[in-house]
């Protein structure tokens, strides 16, 4: 059941709370989902955890007043959504784009996050869209630079956009069996929910641009230059990432580890593609609670 909190920015952002005990878990989703792809899971972690899951914003439940521009607008929603239910220590989980959040997050407000795990995560150095500019040629692709050479793509863009437009609830599925769910599959009914929740997103192009121009690395690249914010992130991680995720390849995830150094461990989860929650839950489930009880700890005693 979807619970609302109003913040302090106008917005307001929709969340799923499950009861547990003191261990506070934070889990922030990805681009095309909510707080709702995250069920299985939740039901499947330790009844030690009180788990909160959001809906960005732009995303299921949330408010959509002021469009996002930048990852740092949804990890500052993160920040004054923690503070509106009063939030102050916990480990988060983020998935895909809900992963630069949360790097994003644990960078400018340090204290809060305790353990951050990063479950396919976009790269430190973001995720590059390629556009068309509209011409619908695939052989013009080139890396975008503004918001509007991404808003003007057919390739990608206008696309999936189109999917939302006309609620193509078997266009969203085509392009989920050909990247994500190319083995495992859920259920009929719970698939049917997961397409309806992703008609609901509002942001699609501004995700994309923002996803293009993040960049916490110390590395310059062609659109931005890095932030460096990587370095300030002192706490302990856990990288997971599938061994055949066709969304987040092997060299972004190589990025994310070296930009993190000796902060972050890496596990592969063996036959999983960018979902694992499908793929293979009790690999996923053993990995991230094997973390926040026994890896958190050996990363203090090795500090």
């Amino acid at each position: 059941m979807l619970k609302t909190v109003q913040l302090s920015n106008g917005e307001t952002l929709a969340y799923r709370k499950r009861q547990g005990g003191e261990h506070v878990l934070l889990l922030i989703h990805g681009n095309m989902t909510s707080s709702k792809h995250w069920d299985v899971l939740i039901d499947s972690l330790d009844e030690k955890y009180t788990i909160y899951a959001i809906d960005l914003r732009g995303f299921g439940g949330s408010s959509y007043h002021k469009p996002i521009s930048t990852i740092k607008d949804f990890s500052d929603d993160v920040k004054l959504f923690v503070d509106a239910i009063q939030l102050k220590q916990f480990d988060m989980i983020g998935w895909s784009t809900g992963g630069a959040v949360s790097m994003q997050f644990v960078a400018n407000y340090p204290g809060y996050c305790q353990r951050l795990i990063l479950l396919a995560s976009a790269s430190t150095r973001g995720y590059p869209f390629y556009t068309d500019l509209g011409t619908s040629n695939q052989g013009t692709l080139k890396r975008a630079f503004t918001y509007n050479e991404v808003l003007v793509d057919t390739s990608k863009t206008k696309l999936v956009q189109g999917f939302y437009d006309s609620k193509n609830a078997q266009g969203l599925q085509s392009i989920w069996n050909a990247l994500i769910y190319t083995h495992q599959q859920p259920s009929t009914e719970q698939y049917q929910q997961y397409v309806e929740d992703m008609l609901t997103q509002r942001n699609l192009a501004e995700v994309y641009h923002a996803l293009n121009v993040f960049n916490i690395s110390a590395i310059d690249n062609e659109v931005v230059k890095g932030t460096h914010e990587a370095q300030q992130i002192t706490i302990p991680i856990l990288v997971l990432r599938g061994d055949r995720d066709y969304v987040i390849t092997e060299e972004m995830n190589d990025e994310t580890m070296l930009d993190l150094g000796a902060n972050a461990q890496f596990v592969s989860l063996k036959d999983c593609g960018h979902s694992p929650l499908i793929d293979d839950l009790p690999q996923l489930t053993s990995e991230i609670e094997a973390f926040l009880e026994i890896g958190g700890k050996n990363y203090a005693i090795k500090q």
